[in-house]
């Protein structure tokens, strides 16, 4: 009954390009995304804890996300197997290039950041969801409870 949501928010500029993708989006282009991360997790009951009343203290959650956003943040983010990485690391314009072994769009993304934070989580504090918005009428969502098996 006293399980509460807490949401901290990310802004990230970011390059991607989507191969063999049938339209405009197969060409190397950006975005300014914005990043949503929910926790759940029962406040702190212990008086004597500086983080009582907290779930979880908000520089806490930054101090994971963060990480993520730093290597994300004004980088090309390209698939490992496609023909635009080639061009990429051959081309000194692109100094922040981020390869991987996934086709880098949205959904996808959301995946490999749901991983990476749920590594960083402690046992009572569970990822609820993310958001992540593309363009500002443009987002996906992942919820911990649609992948429960």
């Amino acid at each position: 009954m006293d399980r509460i949501r807490i949401t901290k928010q990310f802004n990230f500029e970011m390059a991607h390009a989507l191969y063999g993708y049938d339209g405009a989006c197969k060409n190397i282009h950006g975005h300014s995304y914005q990043l949503c991360v929910t926790v759940l997790g029962k406040p702190i009951n212990d008086i004597n804890n500086p983080k009582l009343g907290m779930v979880m203290d908000f520089s806490e959650l930054k101090a994971i996300v963060k990480p993520i956003i730093d290597e994300l943040d004004h980088a090309t983010i390209l698939n490992a197997t496609s023909p635009h990485k080639d061009f990429a690391q051959n081309n000194l314009l692109f100094q922040k290039l981020v390869l991987v072994n996934y086709q880098p769009t949205c959904e996808n993304m959301m995946i490999d950041i749901a991983n990476r934070i749920k590594m960083q989580l402690t046992n009572n504090i569970e990822l609820h969801h993310l958001r992540l918005q593309e363009t500002p009428n443009s987002y996906a969502e992942w919820y911990e409870s649609d992948n429960i098996k």
